[in-house]
Order: C-alpha cells, then structure tokens, then sequence
C-alpha cells in the first residue's frame, strides 16, 4: 500500500517537507500520498501576514505575529535555500536585509516553480488527531472553514509544521488592569505610526522588543523603554531609548521597576514570547517546550521520541530558518520513506541527552550559532539536500550580531555576500531607518517618496506630513 503522509502547515517548514518529497520525484523516486492543510487562503505561514488581530474572517485565531514595515532582522544570506538563490528568483543582486513582502516573494518562487500547490487544501484546519497503536495509523478531522464540514483522513505519517511563534505567552503584572493606555502583545502588533510623539514601553528582551522599540523610534515615538527580565539587550540605543529591569507593578500610566525608578507611558507592548500549543494534537504526542535550540523529545529535532511517524518541523528557537527548514524536511522525508533507518530508542534518548547537554553549557550567542550550524550540518549530511558552506554562514551570524550591537539602527544598511552564488548584495536605494516604503514595487523600482539623508529631522518632517 502506498504510504500516506499529512502535513499540517503549509508556511515555510510545510513547504519545505512538500519541495523534499518533489525534490524526490524530480530524480526519480516513487512519493507517498501527500496531503497538506493550510488554514489560512493562501501559503506563507507568518509571512502570509493580515491586517487582523485575534481572531481571523472564520473566527479563528490569527496565525501571523508580521506587521507593517517589518524588514528581516538577519541578513537574507544566512536563510538561502542552497537550491534556489535570491539570484535565481530576482535575476539580479538585491539588499542583504529585504522586508517581509520581498522574502514572502523569494519563498513563494520556489514553490510556484515546484508546482506543489496540488497537494495542499486551503482554508482548512486540523481539529482533531487520535493514533491507533495497533495499526500504527493516524486520524486527523480536519475542517473546511468556508463550508463548515468536517471529514477525516487516515495518514500513516504525519508531520507537524504549524511554527511555534503564533500563541503569545502573556505574563500577569500587578495592577495593568488600571493601565489607561493600549495594552498588546507582540502578537498583535500591526504597525508603529500609532506611537508617534507617544512614551512607549517594552517589555521583553529578545528580538519583538528590539525590533519593535526600534520601529517605534523610526516611527517618531518620544521614548522607548525596554524593561528586561534577566539582563539588558545592551545595544548602542538612540537617545530616546533606554533599557530598565522588569516592571514590578503598574499604577495607572506609571510602571515601576525593580531598580527604583518608574516612567509614565502610553502605550505598553509585550514582547513576552510565544507557547508551544498543538490543540490538534492529544497531550501524549504535544510537545511541550520553553524556546530553546534543541527541544527535548525530538530526536535530531524533528522526529517524536515516542512515536516515530510523528515529525516536528521548525519547533527549535532559530538562528537559521528556511535552510534549516529544508534539511529537517529532507530528513524526516527519508525517514518517513525508510531511507534513513532509526536506532533503538534508548540510542536516541543518548543523543538527545548528548544535544541538551551540550545546549546547557552554551556559553554566549557565538556558541549558540556554532550549535546550531553543527545541528544542521549532522542532518545535511544525512540526506541529498545541496551543500552550502555552513562555517561561513555562522561567521556571518557573529558578525551580523556585533554590527547590531555596534548600530542597532544601522545594521540592516550593512551588505553580506551569498555562500550559495558568491554574489556580493547591492547597498539598498534607501537607509532602513529612512526607507517608509516597504513595498516589494518600492524595494525594486527605487525611491519615491522615501528619502535618503542623515538629518533625523528629515524623517521626523515626512511622519507629520503624513
């Protein structure tokens, strides 16, 4: 009988299981039956992003955590699939630090050209999955959201690729309730302009604090206060922002902090990260983790230690994404095809431990980019995916991380060169911190209305204009 395979998911980890299964039969190979949902009306995933928040047009929750004038905050050459270049898709040298609608474009030219859009049902979610030991079968209930009908499949393999960055993970702080002004998370967050002359706080000290307070600046807030937990971010801020340890309380418009001080606000955004939630899935096969680079319970990160027709994609904390997303397709593909023969499970327990213990002894962010590139590298190494000199995409990882913290404003105007094509990137039209377009057309076709020019005031002129 031939092997039957889900995929819940269709952003850029359940793409890349479907391009591993084409990449298969391009050279040959038989594939299983494939099968793909995708709740949302299109692929992408948080690169599908919406203007909505909570929930969606069929009252579902909202999946993408993007916003307006989102610009990647790596440089695109550490992202590249090794077998479909930024050149191959644009046809000529593009800027190192593209925004969202760009990179939607790159992911959607690989698979547009992969004719791989066949195996995936759209507007439909997973509701419901059981797993019969004794026929070692799946049963998904899935739901059209345009029909309302539920039906069932039956897969003997099944891949969860639904990324993990979707479900905030909202603290309790004592007396935001009195809090007169917009409370959000990060999730939730679909623009900065609303912040202009306005005294935001931040609280988070990872990449939607960063990313955010700095939009914010772009965008003409008065001060930006990053409130930490554990340590400061520590960048070289602009004037306007400063970072304090975590709030305590709120009384009213003022936050108080755990060194004293307090500031009032009008706005408060958190930055507090994302759960692992599965709701499709029973406890016994839900992973259940804290954002880390190796989660526990998944041999080599993808496959379910207990069950192993399950398989995770993307469910690590990310230096490397779309790359990392292949080389976990591939090996789970062969896996799933019995390419790759697993070990006992007392043998994969070992490695597990090896792997987490080693993540627990990580001493800085270098490490934590060796670590990964290492991680990827063993699962390259075990499949036909194409080649690319990791070394040198984990050089690129360190450097991009001292230019940010030498220039948090200016690193995204920094060029890197491709490991895939050796092409050197262009030097954007516009300074990130000027560009107010981030349209694909704009990005392309150069400046309009965007300016180029060192004067703060200049950017400060065109936010009022507007």
């Amino acid at each position: 009988m031939t092997l039957r395979v889900g995929i819940i998911g269709a952003g850029p980890s359940g793409l890349a299981q479907l391009r591993a299964f084409e990449s298969a039969r391009q050279k040959g190979a038989a594939i299983p039956e494939i099968l793909c949902f995708e709740k949302q009306d299109d692929w992408g995933g948080q690169w599908n992003n919406s203007w909505r928040i909570g929930l969606d047009g069929h009252g579902e929750p909202v999946h993408s955590s993007m916003y307006r004038h989102l610009w990647s905050n790596g440089p695109k050459e550490c992202l590249e699939f090794s077998d479909y270049s930024f050149d191959e898709h644009f046809g000529r040298p593009i800027s190192s630090f593209p925004p969202r609608e760009v990179l939607f474009d790159y992911i959607k030219g690989r698979v547009e050209k992969s004719d791989v859009r066949k195996y995936v049902r759209f507007n439909t979610v997973a509701r419901h999955t059981s797993y019969n030991e004794a026929t070692q079968e799946f049963t998904l209930t899935v739901e059209d959201l345009k029909t309302n009908l539920t039906e069932t499949h039956v897969f003997d393999k099944l891949v969860v690729a639904t990324g993990h960055f979707s479900v905030p993970s909202v603290p309790e702080f004592k007396g935001i309730k009195t809090f007169p002004g917009e409370v959000l998370h990060a999730h939730d967050f679909r623009g900065a302009e609303r912040f202009y002359g306005k005294n935001l706080l931040m609280i988070g000290s990872s990449y939607s604090a960063e990313d955010i307070g700095m939009q914010a600046h772009k965008m003409g807030a008065a001060s930006i206060t990053i409130s930490y937990r554990t340590a400061p971010m520590g960048y070289h801020w602009p004037e306007n922002t400063v970072e304090r340890p975590l709030v305590t309380h709120f009384q009213g418009s003022t936050a108080h902090f755990s060194d004293g001080t307090q500031g009032d606000f009008d706005a408060v955004v958190l930055g507090t990260g994302y759960q692992h939630k599965y709701p499709f899935l029973p406890s016994a096969l839900s992973l259940k983790s804290p954002n880390v680079l190796y989660p526990g319970n998944l041999y080599k990160g993808v496959v379910w230690q207990q069950n192993t027709n399950l398989f995770y994609l993307g469910a690590q904390d990310q230096y490397y994404t779309f790359n990392m997303f292949d080389a976990q397709a591939w090996f789970a593909r062969d896996v799933m095809t019995g390419a790759i023969d697993l070990p006992p499970l007392a043998q994969r327990e070992a490695d597990i431990q090896l792997w987490l213990e080693r993540q627990a002894a990580l001493p800085d962010h270098d490490a934590e980019a060796d670590f990964q590139t290492d991680y990827l590298r063993e699962l390259i190494d075990a499949t036909d995916y194409p080649s690319f000199d990791l070394d040198a995409v984990s050089q690129l990882f360190k450097d991009w991380m001292r230019h940010k913290h030498d220039d948090i404003l200016g690193y995204r105007d920094m060029v890197h060169r491709s490991v895939v094509t050796g092409t050197m990137a262009t030097k954007h039209h516009t300074r990130w911190l000027n560009a107010m377009d981030d349209s694909l057309e704009r990005y392309l076709h150069g400046p309009s209305q965007d300016i180029d020019t060192d004067t703060p005031d200049a950017v400060t002129d065109t936010l009022v204009a507007r």
